[in-house]
């Protein structure tokens, strides 16, 4: 296989930048949601979540949001706040609201890279909001600036992560009489209750699209013995099986070849992605906007896993609101194929917009308003957290 130069960028040279007023203020806001059922890692009873609003000098404002799960990767909520208040913020002032790509140059001078990018979760914030206010400041949606025709909804799948068989079986059910029609399962690190666990997921969805994620939870021997029989249950595809830095081990897994391999907390450049494809090391990528920093890297692994022949799946990190919204403006615009396992509406409870995002028979609508498309009800979130 052969990325072409296009690929690896993502996009071809941008046109001159275009004038615009400069940023003048970058404001954070903690803003923790209420959790609704058990989540393995979500600890009740909320879900850490930090706001960004970033304001240009005529007074329009984008909104960003950052998503720190600390059971999930190394961010924690606080790190994040302490983050874009006293290293990203101050690099952005002054610049070009549409300078995407010098933002992220300036962001990685003030936090560096280590394997790959450094406080991506962090930068998420910052860059969402820049996208939101890109936008707003021309009118025009995400998609619409990226010149692409955005699917107007996005078919969800139900996520099942059970501690027992019987409490299996209600979990699915539940998923059903909300309209949900597509299952994904948390797996690892217990392989054999992972199989009894998913052939019953699949007797009572015979019809799903059946996704498997481990979270990096099996050991390589686990792994290989219980690719098989997951794909003899009709499993459709295993993500992250091994951990991000097992990479020997994801090439026993591809030689096996018993199900397509997803990497998901493995890949947070698009630098690394690129690696481990001509190294033969996946099928696909399940996508978070949160894990990438944000649109700017994201827009180009999905172009670069498209261009290879490989499979985009749509994911997330129990996003609400603003990196919900941001998540299906990306699905959106490459017309994501695959029930997307964004369980944001699922798990968690409120909202800080003027209009919530809502679910209604399994699927969600892609906003279509200027930037982002979706208005922050800024009097609620200042009464409630500051």
């Amino acid at each position: 296989m052969r990325l072409s130069r296009r690929a690896f960028l993502g996009t071809a040279a941008a046109p001159l930048l275009a004038q615009a007023p400069p940023i003048t203020r970058v404001e954070v806001f903690p803003a923790p949601y209420p959790v609704s059922g058990r989540f393995k890692f979500l600890a009740k009873p909320e879900r850490p979540s930090v706001l960004v609003k970033i304001t240009c000098e005529s007074g329009e404002a984008g909104w960003g949001q950052s998503v720190p799960v600390p059971t999930w990767s190394y961010e924690t909520p606080e790190s994040v706040v302490s983050t874009l208040r006293n290293y990203l913020a101050p690099v952005l002032i002054g610049r070009n609201p549409f300078d995407l790509a010098g933002a992220h140059e300036a962001m990685n001078r003030a936090i560096r890279p280590s394997f790959s990018t450094g406080m991506p979760i962090a930068k998420a914030g910052v860059d969402l909001a820049l996208h939101d206010l890109a936008g707003r400041l021309r009118g025009q949606s995400v998609a619409e600036r990226w010149g692409r025709k955005p699917l107007e909804k996005i078919t969800l799948s139900w996520t099942v992560n059970p501690t027992s068989l019987a409490e299996t079986e209600e979990l699915v059910q539940e998923g059903r009489e909300r309209g949900y029609r597509h299952f994904n399962v948390k797996l690892a690190p217990d392989p054999r209750f992972d199989i009894e666990m998913c052939r019953l997921v699949r007797k009572l969805a015979p019809d799903a699209f059946f996704w498997g994620d481990a979270n990096g939870g099996y050991e390589l021997a686990d792994a290989l013995w219980v690719a098989p029989r997951l794909a003899d249950i009709g499993m459709n595809v295993l993500e992250q099986p091994l951990p991000a830095n097992r990479l020997t081990g994801y090439l026993e897994m591809k030689k096996q070849g018993a199900l397509p391999i997803i990497m998901d907390e493995g890949v947070v450049s698009s630098v690394e992605l690129v690696e481990f494809i001509r190294l033969g090391l996946l099928d696909g990528v399940a996508m978070k906007p949160a894990r990438t920093a944000g649109l700017w890297d994201a827009r180009k692994q999905v172009e670069i896993v498209l261009e290879a022949g490989l499979m985009f799946l749509g994911s997330g990190l129990t996003d609400p609101d603003i990196a919900l919204a941001a998540a299906l403006q990306l699905y959106g615009a490459y017309g994501l194929k695959f029930p997307a396992a964004l369980n944001g509406p699922q798990f968690l409870t409120g909202s800080l917009l003027r209009r919530p995002l809502e679910v209604t028979g399994g699927e969600i609508r892609v906003p279509s308003g200027a930037g982002l498309g979706v208005e922050v009800d800024e009097e609620k979130l200042r009464r409630a957290f500051t």
